[in-house]
């Protein structure tokens, strides 16, 4: 049919385009978090990519159904500017045939929604995770790079060295400053290694210096060593034990019964079925006057996926909280938004378009 292959046709290259825009936006705004984070050392920099690639997968189901939306809001917009749509009604198609064509278009997006919420956000999440825990499980003095001041994953303590004797584990011509809320000093030495001594992190440096400064009391004191054993911290506990509930797969969160694995199902399953809402709230947002030029749908537009996803995650806290089940929140919150469009498709198409007593007038009017 002309009809459904001409809307079908304008809604993916309109699709298409709004997707390489966002992201492209979200690209920028995500490598300069990314990078922060690599500055403050809770990351090796060689990984910037990677962690950059995890994070713009994270967000795909956010920017597929907003490019989605946008596509048909601007799509049937321009069609009601251009008085197409009044063409295609008084052919006889009413606003309630266009869900169809919409749907067709949509069923590939939406499918490719479901898949990055339920397998491939929470495998990101899992990666990015598994990278932070690698690097911090490297030792201190292989986390700076020579030439380089770089600060500790605590931030306690900022390490500078010459250069790598040992591959990356020893340190050549040592450099640190140690803070905390009583004392400050400054620890230089020759050579530093990092060692494990069950579950704490030492610094063994040798023929060094020790300068340290009570910041309460104001005394300095100086010291000498031949060997020292500093405590960096302690040794960081393998990924399960830090893994919550975004980084389980959906298999493993279905069968747990804990509120807050309930609150990531509400929002994994739900944002699928808030894209196929996103769909019908572009076709009733899409409505417009052909005598009226303005860009009130696209504005009404952003603010309702904005509404829509903020509202989304407060029912994923309430659930979190126990404060609601799971699926009463599915039904109440996207269960009422898609027979809510699809009552308004329906009105939009009412055969009536005046009162009661504004017909009774004008029937009497015309027996006069």
């Amino acid at each position: 049919m002309l009809f459904d292959s001409s809307l079908r046709r304008e809604l993916w290259r309109s699709f298409v385009g709004t997707l390489v825009i966002l992201l492209t936006v979200v690209l920028t705004m995500v490598l300069i978090r990314v990078l922060g984070q690599a500055t403050k050392g809770s990351f090796a920099p060689a990984d910037v990519s990677l962690i950059l690639s995890y994070a713009v997968v994270g967000q795909l189901p956010v920017l597929l159904a907003l490019a989605l939306f946008i596509a048909i809001v601007t799509v049937l917009s321009r069609m009601w500017r251009d008085s197409e749509m009044v063409v295609w009604q008084s052919s006889g198609l009413a606003q309630w045939r266009f869900v169809r064509p919409l749907l067709r278009m949509a069923w590939p997006v939406i499918a490719l929604v479901a898949l990055c919420s339920l397998v491939a956000k929470p495998w990101a999440y899992n990666q990015t995770e598994l990278l932070k825990y690698r690097y911090e499980k490297r030792s201190d003095m292989a986390r700076v790079a020579p030439g380089q001041f770089q600060s500790s994953a605590d931030g306690q303590r900022v390490f500078f060295i010459d250069s790598h004797s040992d591959g990356q584990e020893r340190g050549r011509n040592v450099f640190m400053v140690l803070s905390n809320e009583q004392s400050e000093a400054v620890v230089t030495a020759r050579e530093g290694q990092l060692q494990l001594d069950d579950d704490h992190r030492y610094l063994v440096l040798s023929q060094g210096e020790r300068s340290e400064t009570d910041l309460v009391t104001g005394v300095k004191t100086h010291a000498r060593f031949e060997t020292a054993r500093i405590l960096v911290g302690e040794a960081p506990p393998p990924p399960e034990d830090t893994q919550d509930t975004r980084g389980l797969s959906t298999m493993a969160l279905w069968p747990l019964p804990a509120a807050d694995a309930r609150g990531e199902m509400a929002w994994r399953w739900g944002f699928i079925w808030a894209a196929l809402n996103l769909v019908l709230a572009g076709l009733v947002l899409s409505t417009g006057n052909t005598r009226r030029h303005s860009s009130w749908n696209i504005v009404a537009a952003l603010l309702v996926f904005v509404v829509y996803f903020n509202v989304m995650g407060l029912h994923q806290t309430w659930v979190s909280k126990g404060r609601m089940e799971l699926w009463t929140s599915l039904l109440a919150l996207h269960g009422g938004v898609t027979l809510l469009m699809l009552a308004l498709v329906k009105l939009k198409d009412a055969p009536f378009r005046r009162w009661p007593w504004q017909l009774t007038l004008t029937r009497t009017g015309g027996r006069s």
